[in-house]
């Protein structure tokens, strides 16, 4: 089974605050972010391997952005997202993980 399977996927936005290297000025942006939550349950035509890989799956958000255009009207350049995590794991609740990453 292919992992994708184990997990529901919805597209999310995100508010961070980020900082154009160019200008220097720092915004607000929406960030586009993938939200994989576990399934409730496997698909019944998964073996003793596939029950063992979804037992370990996590739920989690994958960043979606790599450039972001800066807000500046007289900049407008793209720069590269640098200080957000590219992959951030959900708590059961489905809250982002505050643990050390």
């Amino acid at each position: 089974m292919d992992e994708r399977e184990f997990f529901d996927e919805r597209p999310d936005k995100k508010l961070a605050n980020l900082h154009c290297p160019h200008c220097h000025q720092s915004a607000e942006y929406e960030i586009t972010w993938l939200v994989r939550t576990k399934k409730r349950q496997l698909s019944g035509r998964a073996d003793e391997r596939d029950r063992a890989r979804f037992a370990k799956a996590r739920s989690y958000m994958l960043r979606r952005d790599d450039l972001m255009v800066c807000k500046n009207l007289r900049c407008r350049k793209r720069f590269e997202i640098s200080g957000v995590q590219s992959v951030v794991e959900l708590t059961e609740s489905g809250a982002p993980n505050q643990g050390n990453h």
